[in-house]
């Protein structure tokens, strides 16, 4: 079963009347042959439907009107067996609201020497049959992914993988729905933004409410499904003694499971798929959400702390993109330094809120005081988050328009315990060094606020910036200050003349 069933890409070959049936018909099934090895590809992770080869401009728009139009299709692969006349693609690119690969490949990997003809020519013509399709595509402006290589090579397949979790998360944007309890945290600056702006580029909608509809939704919550709650607390956590069944502090877990399901309970009724908070602006909440939200995390809700909307987008489509892979998605924040000539690193952790889907072992349940707020003590889940690569990722409003920043990192065991530090963390040495990757975040004002992901590269955030015509900047082991510098000055221009005058 692939990880998003239902969903499908398309799979379009073009040609050309001239070279009559018996050429088209090898076409159809060469194209068949090719799909059908994508869709097997266990990479891939929605089906690739073969489609019938369009011939026509009338063919050609009439397949896209329909991948535009259909719910399942959630991109279209296109690519030139032979030679297929570019201006008759030009009424069905502009007609397309889909995602756009453009697969140069060819049918056969060797060329049979010895038997070269001019019908084998013919029929085998992608070597320039997609030069013409990809000026086109250069002419008109479409925005488009270009994979090169055979199609029997995993690489091939990995880079159309890529390309998919991507459209699957532009497809997951402009249904997601972000509930946003309370306003951002007071005189904060990152974690402004302009919502209508997000809404035209992503589809993204956010909306306000107060956290006495919160409250409500809490209140409401019946005593069976709280003690629910704590049957599974029980058996999934190291819990600590003073909130097992028989501790002293057992009714503060009672209600932080009561937020947790009063919560759940009003996203799911609204269709949300991601939420913010702020420890600002709690209303009738007895504690600021802890475990609630690092559980509707791991269930795949997006989450941004101090009404920060725009990484409880991000790590909504980061994990929509994950789905089915290896490793965690959370939210986090660079927190504190370890200057430590041998070996600079980062601190990363929140409050309470980090996602125990990158947890290294298994997480324990605590309830510690909380310096801000004036609430309760808090519930929360404490863990180190396990060693592997990873990426770092913010999304950033620069007035007018979206960045998003990403960093390659390495987390890293902690050099030493940390019995003392309440939270969840994780423990990390961005690429290329700490020195050169914080400068370049600095200067490209990333956020505080990010989503980090083991399960993620940087190519299916490159191809999603691309989809939503978003600037994307990767921070990686090959970085150095004055290109990155120069990088940023080429794209303010590129963004401001592309956005018109």
């Amino acid at each position: 079963m692939k990880p998003f069933e239902g969903l499908e890409v398309w799979f379009v070959s073009g040609s050309q009347d001239l070279y009559g049936e018996e050429a088209l018909r090898h076409v159809a099934e060469n194209a068949g042959r090719i799909a059908a090895a994508l869709d097997d590809a266990p990479t891939v992770p929605v089906r690739i439907v073969n489609r019938p080869v369009v011939t026509s401009p009338e063919s050609i728009r009439a397949v896209c009107l329909e991948a535009t139009a259909s719910s399942a299709c959630v991109g279209v692969i296109a690519w030139m067996h032979t030679f297929s006349p570019a201006r008759m693609w030009i009424g069905g690119l502009q007609t397309l609201q889909k995602p756009l690969l453009h697969l140069h490949t060819q049918f056969n990997r060797d060329l049979p020497w010895g038997e070269i003809d001019m019908d084998f020519m013919n029929l085998n013509q992608s070597a320039h049959g997609d030069r013409e399709f990809g000026f086109v595509e250069t002419r008109i402006r479409r925005s488009r992914k270009t994979v090169v290589g055979h199609w029997n090579d995993p690489y091939v397949a990995d880079r159309i993988a890529a390309w998919v979790r991507a459209a699957c998360a532009w497809r997951e944007a402009h249904r997601l729905r972000v509930a946003r309890f309370g306003d951002n945290m007071r005189q904060v600056a990152v974690t402004e933004g302009d919502k209508v702006e997000a809404q035209i580029r992503l589809g993204v909608a956010v909306d306000g409410y107060g956290v006495v509809d919160l409250v409500d939704a809490v209140r409401a919550v019946p005593d069976a499904v709280v003690d629910g709650l704590l049957d599974a607390y029980d058996l999934e956590y190291d819990v600590a003694p003073d909130l097992r069944p028989d501790g002293s502090r057992r009714s503060e877990l009672a209600e932080a499971a009561r937020i947790e399901a009063g919560l759940r309970s009003f996203l799911e009724r609204g269709g949300f798929g991601a939420f913010t908070d702020t420890f600002e602006d709690l209303d009738g909440l007895v504690q600021l959400p802890g475990i609630a939200v690092q559980r509707l995390m791991a269930d795949g809700f997006g989450f941004g702390a101090e009404g920060d909307w725009k990484t409880a987008v991000m790590v909504r489509l980061v994990k929509v993109m994950a789905a089915g892979l290896a490793g965690g998605t959370s939210f986090m924040e660079d927190y504190t330094y370890h200057l430590d000539p041998d070996g600079p690193k980062v601190l990363g952790a929140h409050m309470l809120e980090v996602c125990p889907t990158i947890a290294g072992d298994r997480p324990s349940c605590e309830i510690h005081p909380l310096s801000i707020g004036g609430r309760s003590d808090p519930v929360r889940l404490v863990f180190t988050a396990s060693p592997g690569p990873a990426l770092a990722a913010a999304l950033v409003d620069l007035g007018g328009r979206f960045r998003i920043v990403a960093n390659e990192v390495d987390v890293v065991d902690p050099d030493e315990p940390l019995p003392r530090l309440p939270v969840a963390r994780a423990v990390w040495r961005p690429r290329p060094d700490l020195r050169t990757a914080a400068e370049a975040w600095l200067v490209a004002g990333g956020s505080h606020h990010t989503v980090l992901t083991q399960a993620l590269g940087p190519e299916p955030l490159a191809d999603l910036a691309e989809m939503a015509g978003l600037e994307f900047l990767l921070v990686d082991a090959e970085t150095r200050m004055p290109a990155f510098r120069k990088e940023l000055r080429w794209n303010q221009a590129y963004y401001h003349l592309a956005g018109g005058l």
